[in-house]
Formats: structure tokens, sequence, C-alpha cells
């Protein structure tokens, strides 16, 4: 299926051009573009996973949300900026050029058709900062566009419940919480026999520095993990899975709600009164 776990109501690529250009209320309509990456994540996850995590979370929060907030979410964006995992086969990634030239083509064309909210739901840790810049820059040429750069893992959920506490900080790839999602929404691409455990090596230790946080150090994936997984994959299971997937649509619902109702702030035009 084309819309994968999007709800086929909610696909924005189904719908027509006279649909899109009738539609009413479009400066509140939230459209989502789902973004991931193709990226090694181990020997026992599939290169989709950052993808798969976006397109499913997003389709359960579309299908918890209520037929009267108007949302849609575009294609995803499979490909992301992923150089850190160059040195694994079978990644795929974008330069920050060619990202931020694609993420404004596509804003510039939601905009034209008459769209004013525009929220890039990442899944892959590498690339956040990407959007973030590209969001400003989007939103400081056309002022009555509301951009969203998010990330799909900062909302309220479960994982703390079940994850250790190194996990929480240091299973950043590959790890428990990503593997326990991949066997609820695509267990069939998920080779638990092949799971191992690898923490990252030789980070400082008594140090302000951090692998990620306040103070981090540039480092690739090579650096860290010889088997390209941060994390323990092992004790993943699909009941984390599904109560991981329920809690993170759950939070994605009401963020999308909060989104429709949200009005960018305009102090600069109450000034000049």
């Amino acid at each position: 299926m084309i819309h994968s776990f999007i709800p086929p109501d909610r696909f924005f690529a189904y719908l027509t051009w006279q649909e899109i250009a009738a539609m009413p209320n479009k400066a509140n309509v939230a459209i989502v573009q789902p973004m991931g990456a193709i990226e090694q994540h181990g020997a026992h996850l599939p290169l989709v996973v950052d993808s798969a995590i976006s397109m499913g979370v997003l389709g359960k929060a579309l299908e918890k949300l209520e037929p009267e907030i108007p949302a849609y979410s575009l294609p995803p964006l499979y490909y992301g900026k992923s150089s850190e995992h160059d040195d694994f086969a079978g990644t795929i990634t974008l330069t920050t050029q060619t990202m931020l030239a694609v993420l404004t083509d596509v804003a510039e064309s939601i905009y034209r058709a008459g769209f004013r909210k525009l929220v890039l739901m990442n899944s892959h840790g590498g690339q956040p900062q990407i959007l973030e810049l590209v969001a400003r820059d989007i939103h400081q040429k056309y002022p009555d566009f509301m951009v969203f750069p998010l990330f799909t893992w900062r909302v309220p959920h479960v994982a703390a419940e079940f994850l250790t506490a190194k996990e929480m900080e240091l299973g950043i790839h590959g790890g428990d919480a990503e593997t326990s999602l991949m066997l609820s929404l695509l267990p069939d691409r998920v080779h638990m026999d092949k799971a191992i455990t690898e923490y990252p090596h030789g980070l400082p230790q008594h140090s302000l520095l951090s692998m990620e946080g306040a103070n981090p150090f540039a480092w690739v994936t090579r650096d860290l993990s010889k088997s390209g997984v941060l994390g323990d994959p092992t004790v993943a299971t699909k009941e984390k899975g599904d109560r991981l997937l329920d809690s993170l649509a759950d939070s994605w619902a009401q963020l999308i709600r909060d989104i429709y109702h949200f009005q960018q702030p305009q102090a600069w035009r109450e000034a000049s009164h």
C-alpha cells in the first residue's frame, strides 16, 4: 500500500488538486512531512527503521485524531542526512545542502497551495538541527507560514517505565526502544537471533563532555560501535513496542491538535499599534 500505516483518508497524495484547491480553512490544516533515514541499525534491524517509526507513529496518531481536526500526511522522505553511518553497507545519505534544498522546496510547494502549517516530523537523530535551521529560514521568508521542526521521540511516552537508566542514556541506535517498536510495526523484518548488545566505546569519564547533550563532541558511528548498534536490543519485546507505540501516538495526536489551534505570536504587529 502506498499510504503504508497512514489512514487513506489522511494521505495527502490521494487527494485531487481540485479537492486541495477547495479545501476549507487551509490556514489551519496541519500538513505533516514524516521523515526518517535509510541507514544501518545493526544486523538485527532493516535500514528503514527511522522512516518506519515516523510512519507508524503518525499513522496511529491520525487514527486517534478526531475527524473534525484536519491533518494530512505527505508521502515520507525516506532519505536523510545519515553520513555518520557511511562506513556500514547500505546506508544512503543526503548532504546537508541537499536536505535543506529539498525541505525548502517541499515547504514552498505547500505554501503555494494555500496551507500555512507544516510539521516536519523527524525520527532520525542525525538531523534535527537541519530541520530547525530550515524551519526558521522558511518562516522568516514567509511570516504567515508556521513551521514546526519536531522530533518523534520528544513527546511524553512510556519508555522510561521499561528501559534501564543505562539504556535511556546510551541506547540511542538499534537498542531496546527502537527494536521493540519495530517488533510492533514490522515484526517480520526483525531478526532477534542476530541481536547483540553494544554500548559506546571510549566515552570520557568524569567529564563535562558527552556523546550527546549539553557539551557534545562530533562523532561517527564507527568511533563508538563495531556492530553499528548503540544499546541492548536483546531484551526488546513486541509488548514493549505496542505500549511505546500507543503512548507516542497519543502524544502526537495531542500535538497535532495543539498545532491546529496554534497561532503564531506577533509581538511586532502589536507594537505597531
